[in-house]
This record gives structure tokens, sequence and C-alpha cells, in this order.
């Protein structure tokens, strides 16, 4: 009677140490869970996706990966995830962070010639409710009439820690000014309505794409137009925008920060 117990007790405990195994982490194919918004519809998402995606983030983000249409499929829970639960809001800190040390260590001219450039769209003003309502965070194509729509109604919240920056600088006696790729012949009035409403006050000036410069890259474009406040003879100290063509090219400044987007690449 003992015995048949002791097989029956070694029995059991087979049966709950395989169960245990295939629940838990078993091989390096098994399903695991990930964090909220990283998954593939079933709750879970393998190890290699979840990894690509993060992989591809940080391409995107080191401009390693370039000339990208859309975010990869399998990538857009990960990058809403990113964008809505915490993480992009703690890295624009960061680059926050990383400016005020800077500015820390630079004392302005006496001829009120210091300048500081920004960028708009993502970088002043968020699009993250257009991108998430009608382009599933950059998984659809970028659509230039979908997008004029969403920027004529003037409704892009501010970015809070830009804005939070953009007072200090003009505070600070920085003449700021704001640089968009942005058609100047149809969007001027609802930019300017839209800066407003945000409480950016005080800038230099504003500039949009004009006739001149359509069909220009933004590269060509903001850099012309950087030659030129130079020109003028401003000194440009800093230089912040969300796309790499933001701060590449001529004249682009002392230093450069690059706001995280991995929602949309602009050429």
């Amino acid at each position: 009677m003992r015995m048949m117990w002791e097989v029956l007790v070694v029995m059991l405990l087979a049966i709950f140490g395989k169960a245990s195994g295939g629940a838990g982490g078993g091989s390096s194919g098994q399903m695991r869970p990930c964090p909220r918004g990283c998954n593939d519809g079933a709750g879970a998402m393998d190890d290699g996706v979840m990894s690509y995606c993060l992989s591809w983030r940080v391409g995107v983000e080191t401009n390693n990966v370039r000339g990208w249409r859309t975010v990869p499929l399998q990538c857009m829970s990960c990058v809403e995830n990113y964008m809505v639960g915490g993480q992009y809001e703690r890295e624009v800190d960061m680059v926050m962070e990383q400016i005020s040390t800077y500015l820390s260590g630079i004392v302005l001219s006496d001829d009120g010639m210091d300048a500081w450039i920004f960028d708009i769209d993502d970088t002043c003003l968020s699009n993250l409710i257009y991108y998430s309502n009608k382009k599933r965070f950059g998984c659809d194509p970028y659509d230039p009439i979908s997008f004029k729509k969403w920027a004529l109604k003037g409704e892009s919240p501010a970015v809070p820690a830009v804005l939070k920056l953009f007072r200090k600088l003009v505070w600070s006696g920085f003449k700021v000014f704001l640089l968009t790729g942005r058609d100047e012949a149809t969007l001027s009035q609802a930019t300017l309505d839209n800066l407003h409403n945000q409480g950016y006050f005080g800038y230099e000036r504003l500039i949009m794409r004009g006739e001149a410069y359509k069909g220009q890259s933004a590269v060509v474009f903001k850099s012309e137009i950087r030659k030129e406040i130079e020109g003028e003879g401003y000194k440009i100290w800093g230089n912040v925008g969300d796309q790499w063509s933001d701060l590449l090219g001529d004249s682009s400044g002392d230093r450069t920060f690059k706001i995280p987007n991995p929602m949309y690449f602009v050429p």
C-alpha cells in the first residue's frame, strides 16, 4: 500500500512539474507576457518581435533608419505604448534637462542677437491626437490633405516641457525663431492662432515654407533660412526639432537637440 502511495505521489509531482514548466519560460520560443500595448492581439508578444520593435525605434532616433514611410505594422502597439504610456514624456524631459545644463553655461551678449530655433510640429505643438486617431500611430502613410485639414483646426496642444523651455528662453533674452515646413499660403493664420492659444508669446519670428521653397527638402529649406538668420547677425545657440531634417545641414547652431518621434519621417 505504501509503495502504491509513493508511486502516486511521484506521478502527481511529474504532472505538476510539466504544467509549471509549460506556463513559465521553458524554451526560447515560448510566448511571454509583455507590457500594455505591446501585443499581437492575443495578450502576448514574441520576444523577437518586441526586440525588433525596440531596436527599430532606436534606429529611427539615431538616424540609422532613413526614408521610411510607415511604422512597421507589427510595431504599432509598441509605438502606441511608448507615446501614451509615459516613456515619451520622460524622454522629452531628459532632452529638456540636457538643454538646461547647456543653457547654464551660456553668457548672452549685449547686442540682443542671441538666437534659438524651434521646429513646430511635434516639437512645440503635438500632433499625437491626429496620428492616434487617423494614422494608427504612423502605420498608415502620410496624407498631406488629411494633415492640412487637421492643422487648419488649430487644435494641436503644446508639448508642455517644450513650452516651459520656450518661455524660459524668451524671459532670458534669447530671440526665438519658430521655423516650420508648414505651407505659409494655407496654414499661416491657423498656425498663428494655434501657437497663441497654446501660450507661445514673445517669439521673434514665425517662418513658414513659402512659394520659393516649395518642393525642396526640409534640410535644404531650413538650412537656407538658418543661413539667412545668421546673415542678419544672429548667433544661433540652440536648435530643437523632432526630425533629423530639422537639425542637419548648414548653420544648424552651436548645439542641436532632437525630440523623439517614432511616428513619421520627414526627409
